[in-house]
């Protein structure tokens, strides 16, 4: 299943966020990750503390994982720390709850 990983920040520093973010696709490569959207969001309801967002979908949660501890990402994550402030998640793909069977008698 489809895993996503979602990071929202302030860039501090303009040139070395753009030196992480000239870097970043490379290290995605080896786990078939990819970049879906890098933008500031435009919010329809309630309030983020974030605007500049970037979604980047990997096969799994695993592979997602693995990407982010990857020696090439571990490599350039400080560019980000040190450019940036905000946060970074994952989340797997759409999975329902389950449904309780006796609802609705």
């Amino acid at each position: 299943m489809s895993a996503y990983v979602i990071a929202q920040f302030d860039v501090n520093d303009v040139d070395m966020y753009y030196e992480y973010a000239s870097k970043i696709f490379e290290t995605t490569k080896g786990y078939g990750g990819r970049i879906l959207a890098a933008n500031d969001a435009e919010v329809r309801e309630g309030s983020i503390p974030h605007l500049r967002t970037i979604v980047g979908e990997f096969p799994s949660l695993e592979k997602a994982r693995a990407w982010y501890e990857s020696e090439g990402y571990q490599a350039i994550i400080g560019l980000r720390h040190n450019s940036t402030t905000g946060h970074l998640f994952m989340v797997e793909g759409l999975v329902m709850p389950p449904r309780d069977n006796k609802a609705g008698e």
